[in-house]
């Protein structure tokens, strides 16, 4: 098979309300990638929180967002600072994805478009937004651009990202907070 493009899915659930949304990347699933993905989903979706000044968010832990990964902490505190949003973060342990509800979702759109041929972007974009996920259509874009992998700061670099990361002195790994610089 030589297909046209290849997608880089991310998910966003709003869990309160049960939105999901639905990001396709024509390029690789990096940092920065699932840093543009918040950035376009909270663009699109801050108007039905107004107020909101404190997000928190569930990851999976996955090697281009853990809480090592010097890129996305750049990124996520540059979003806080941007939107004034406290950011926690709460990683999912390895191998506990069963308990992380975006998790099904993707099983749920893998059986709807199961069978289809998905011959193009457009085909696959319109399978998912027929899908539903607790009776749902799910918000459904296209991010597209080319995203590099491997990208990291230097320690020097990260050393003032560092400083904004707030760990949880049980879980450092798995819990942390962003607050948003006022200055």
């Amino acid at each position: 098979m030589h297909p046209a493009a290849v997608l880089a899915p991310a998910g966003i659930l709003e869990v309160d309300s049960g939105q999901l949304n639905i990001v396709f990347g024509t390029s690789r699933d990096t940092s920065d990638f699932v840093a543009d993905c918040l950035e376009l989903w909270w663009t699109n979706r801050r108007a039905v929180y107004p107020g909101m000044r404190r997000l928190l968010i569930d990851l999976d832990n996955g090697p281009e967002i853990a809480s090592s990964r010097t890129q996305f902490m750049k990124r996520l505190v540059d979003f806080s600072d941007r939107h004034q949003l406290t950011l926690e973060l709460a990683y999912y342990p390895p191998y506990h994805s069963k308990y992380n509800p975006i998790e099904r979702c993707w099983g749920i759109l893998e059986n709807h478009w199961n069978g289809a041929l998905l011959t193009s972007i457009d085909t696959a974009l319109d399978w998912a937004r027929t899908m539903t996920w607790r009776g749902v259509r799910p918000l459904v874009q296209l991010l597209e651009g080319a995203y590099e992998t491997g990208v990291r700061l230097s320690k020097s670099a990260f050393q003032p990202v560092a400083t904004r990361l707030k760990r949880s002195e049980i879980l450092p790994k798995w819990s942390v907070v962003i607050q948003p610089n006022t200055g």
